[in-house]
């Protein structure tokens, strides 16, 4: 059988799981396939198992169906909105998860809020750009998070992780979640409000939620005008939750000041789009699990299920 292994983001797969203990030799693929459903499966028709790296690339209903070799579909993490599950299912391809670890989307979650509060994005250009005696080292004015309100849209286990760290900080936590209850609330330490008044008390406010038909778009005009001109708004989770739109739209009025944003519609972000040229726009290019830690454990978890797969007992199946 012929192993995919899709590690187009800094081909480092192969030497972070013991790939050689597989029956199978598995091929690397090291440059990105692009959006285009042609290219894609012509790549790809011929695998009998695809290791995909998150949701990077997609494999829709109409890409499952040109893949008739496909047997095993592994994605690394236990979630991946970008695989269209029911339709692997009624083809006969079994899709597997791995493990993953928190810490990594909480600390860059973190590095974010930061770097927005201190105006990094500017400051670290400002250090070695060339200019005259009269020009400005300094670009921008940060601000303190100790005293402001921390809003947490999504008290599960990553942002509950946030919560704690920006009590560290002394900020003032709140939080709001569909079916966030008090009890929860109390047991994190954080304050439960509606969901008005997390946008509009925020001064910074982080998206923690799982992207789902409930949860898209749920981030729209009508809340992001409620936020203060000075607030700044994170999303390390899934770029859907919120309108992009209408993103674009308040961040051009002014307010929210900043989009601390690793998470896009289209990924690679094009380097000509709109949200590139939008002010107040800091982006990262989806690093919230992108550590040497963390993709040790995919891809060891991605042999672990090939070679359970092979021996007739599959682990960690997702359909």
């Amino acid at each position: 059988m012929r192993i995919a292994i899709l590690d187009d983001y800094l081909d480092t797969a192969q030497n972070l799981a013991t790939w050689d203990t597989l029956p199978y030799t598995p091929t690397f693929f090291t440059e990105f396939l692009g959006h285009d459903d042609a290219t894609v499966t012509d790549a790809l028709q011929d695998f009998e198992i695809i290791v995909a790296m998150r949701e990077r690339t997609p494999f829709t209903k109409a890409r499952l169906a040109k893949l008739p070799q496909l047997k095993l579909l592994v994605t690394t993490g236990m979630r991946n909105a970008a695989i269209d599950l029911d339709a692997a299912r009624e083809l006969g391809i079994t899709v597997c998860g791995t493990a993953g670890s928190a810490p990594a989307a909480v600390e860059h979650t973190w590095a974010l809020i930061l770097a927005a509060a201190r105006r990094l994005d500017v400051e670290l250009f400002s250090v070695a750009r060339p200019r005259t005696a009269n020009q400005a080292w300094q670009q921008a004015m940060g601000c303190e998070l100790s005293g402001k309100a921390l809003g947490i849209f999504g008290l599960g286990k990553l942002g509950s992780k946030v919560a704690r760290i920006g009590q560290a900080f002394g900020m003032r936590v709140i939080a709001y979640s569909q079916n966030l209850t008090d009890e929860r609330a109390t047991e994190v330490g954080v304050q439960r409000v509606n969901k008005q008044d997390l946008f509009a008390t925020s001064d910074v406010l982080s998206i923690h939620l799982k992207l789902s038909e409930r949860t898209t778009g749920v981030v729209g005009a009508e809340d992001l005008a409620l936020m203060k001109p000075s607030a700044v708004l994170v999303n390390t989770s899934r770029s859907p939750i919120i309108d992009e739109d209408a993103l674009i739209a308040a961040l051009s009025t002014g307010a929210p000041k900043l989009a601390a944003l690793d998470v896009f519609d289209v990924e690679p972000l094009p380097a000509d789009h709109r949200l590139l040229s939008t002010p107040g726009i800091i982006a990262t290019p989806h690093l919230g699990y992108v550590t040497e830690d963390q993709f040790k454990i995919f891809y060891t978890g991605a042999v672990a299920d090939i070679a359970a797969w092979a021996a007739g007992a599959p682990i960690n199946v997702l359909n």
